[in-house]
């Protein structure tokens, strides 16, 4: 009874640190991946204009919010390039 004990938590602790292992490296190729893929797929970093439209859908503050909202959820990584109204209900 003590040996198929002893074997039975053997196993456990070997199927927990091969799972362990897996997972990390899972984690570890994973983040290897992105910054390879950021640094070799990095576009310009050129601040770029948020163009000017005659049908205006929103007041500058507004514009100001919005711009400021995207710079702090994405660390000044994302840049708003185009604003346009999206309709609630489907034209048919």
């Amino acid at each position: 009874m003590e040996n198929n004990l002893n074997n039975a938590l053997v196993i456990m602790l070997v199927g927990m640190i091969t799972v362990f292992i897996i997972l990390s490296l899972v984690v570890v190729i994973g983040n290897l991946i992105i910054k390879l893929t950021n640094k070799y797929s990095a576009e310009n970093k050129q601040p770029t204009q948020i163009p000017q439209q005659s049908n205006s859908i929103a007041n500058s503050q507004t514009i100001a919010a919005l711009v400021a909202a995207v710079d702090v959820t994405t660390f000044g990584k994302g840049k708003i390039t185009n604003i346009t109204k999206v309709s609630s209900w489907q034209e048919k």
